[in-house]
């Protein structure tokens, strides 16, 4: 049942990064589940990696904050990572 919330959150990210890139055919989101805590690993186009870190990492910061929202939810520890 946890994997099935995790996708969740997994879909969540791909959405979000897909309506902020120029080339959303290219996002890639995959899953590293842990005992306590699921790594997801967001990769984009290296021409759409600033569009997904922001100013000053703002944007990144924002989809890591909605993220663990939503884990929080779920009581499960979610973290972002974002592969270049």
């Amino acid at each position: 049942m946890t994997s099935v919330l995790n996708s969740e959150l997994a879909n969540m990210v791909e959405v979000i990064a897909k309506s902020l890139v120029d080339l959303p055919e290219e996002v890639s989101v995959s899953e590293i589940q842990g005992e306590n805590t699921t790594v997801i690993a967001l990769k984009v186009a290296k021409t759409d990696i600033g569009k997904i870190i922001g100013k000053e990492g703002k944007t990144a910061k924002a989809i890591r904050t909605i993220l663990m929202g939503a884990a929080t939810k779920l009581k499960r520890r979610t973290v972002l990572e974002i592969v270049e």
